[in-house]
């Protein structure tokens, strides 16, 4: 069972800290989401996991099954089995979806997939996400709609099988359809139960396709509590007030505040 720890994990972005110490950890079959207004450092976590070099780790650590994930390179992150379906994909112009793919799996498989096995694959997870077979001659995300961007994010998903994935907003742009044919694809990765998921969300509508094991409240920087399904009903019908946010969705300083909530073992707020 692979695991995922985040201990005492502190982000800094041009020398301003984002994240304030953030203990986490997601296994394999797990699925975590971290809900938190704007600016609260949701997205920082992400993209310190995958290696962005905007994002500065200044403290604590994180590994992967024992190993130093911060010691990676962000290809090494995805070999390792890390995976980042990223709130706004970048277009690669030049590169077809197809031979991304088939790149893609080759460099996290270690060898290239055989060419007729591969495209048989290939079509029947495009089928299954209700994808024009067409979509693969396209150059990577150019001129996608944001409806064909995060399916083809949960195809990446589908097809590499990673040990851990970070959804980082993945509904965000999505009408109803579109967020069932999405949140179907996740749900048959999780089914396999080698696939844990943090998956990163505003709103509880993604919950109620993706049901979670954990919740956790992301307001400063921090975890600040952390519950099961229920603690998201109380988000949407309460909002982020109890925990200091402000209008602007920053918050104030909740490192003084106690912790609440915390299930053992399931990760909690840092300090």
């Amino acid at each position: 069972m692979s695991t995922l720890v985040l201990s005492d994990l502190h982000v800094a972005v041009e020398d301003k800290a984002i994240l304030k110490g953030v203990d986490l950890t997601v296994e394999a079959g797990q699925t975590h989401a971290v809900m938190g207004p704007n600016g609260s450092g949701k997205s920082t976590l992400a993209y310190a996991i995958a290696g962005h070099p905007k994002y500065t780790v200044t403290g604590g650590s994180i590994t992967l099954d024992g190993e130093d994930v911060l010691a990676m390179s962000v290809d090494e992150r995805a070999r390792a089995g890390l995976f980042l379906a990223m709130q706004y994909p970048v277009e690669v112009p030049g590169v077809s979806v197809s031979n991304f793919l088939r790149s893609s799996a080759t460099a996290v498989r270690g060898e290239a997939p055989k060419l007729r096995l591969w495209v048989k694959e290939q079509k029947e997870a495009m089928a299954r996400l209700k994808m024009d077979p067409a979509f693969a001659e396209r150059n990577v995300n150019e001129g996608f709609s944001g409806g064909e961007k995060k399916r083809h994010e949960i195809l990446q998903l589908e097809l590499l099988q990673p040990k851990i994935a970070v959804l980082d907003e993945t509904d965000s742009g999505l009408d109803i359809d579109a967020l069932s044919v999405v949140s179907e694809g996740v749900n048959r990765v999780r089914a396999t139960g080698q696939t844990g998921v943090l998956l990163i969300t505003h709103y509880k509508r993604l919950l109620d396709h993706i049901r979670p094991d954990v919740v956790h409240v992301f307001v400063g920087g921090r975890i600040v509590e952390t519950g099961g399904v229920e603690l998201a009903d109380a988000l949407e019908a309460e909002g982020y007030a109890k925990y200091g946010v402000t209008g602007s969705g920053q918050g104030r300083d909740l490192s003084a505040l106690p912790l609440a909530g915390v299930l053992p073992g399931a990760g909690g707020a840092g300090s």
